[in-house]
């Protein structure tokens, strides 16, 4: 890939299921291209999962010293609160490559 962020490498915090900038997912269980992957974020008060096809590849505590500690070394360490807020949009983001989402549903409990 020709993008900035493909030099990360495959285990890089910009890559699927990751908390973008902040945290890489171990991810190993990736679909090919044509065929769909399931992506789930499960958010409890602070604690959050990343599940990528039935599987759980990344957690964090939101404002966590972890957290925190990734968020100063990263481009949003300027962004007050970022990733802290309990309430907000959503971002679906590309580089420019043809990308399709189907069935998105956001539920509260």
């Amino acid at each position: 890939a020709k993008h900035p962020d493909a030099k990360l490498g495959i285990n890089g915090n910009r890559k699927l299921a990751s908390l973008y900038d902040l945290f890489p997912a171990a991810v190993k269980n990736v679909k090919p291209i044509g065929q769909w992957n399931l992506a789930r974020i499960i958010v409890n008060g602070k604690h959050v999962e990343h599940w990528l096809n039935g599987i759980k590849v990344l957690e964090y505590e939101r404002g966590g010293k972890e957290f925190l500690l990734h968020k100063a070394e990263s481009k949003f360490k300027d962004i007050e609160r970022f990733g802290e807020y309990p309430k907000g949009h959503i971002l679906l983001q590309d580089h420019g490559n043809q990308v399709f989402f189907r069935n998105i549903k956001i539920r509260t409990f």
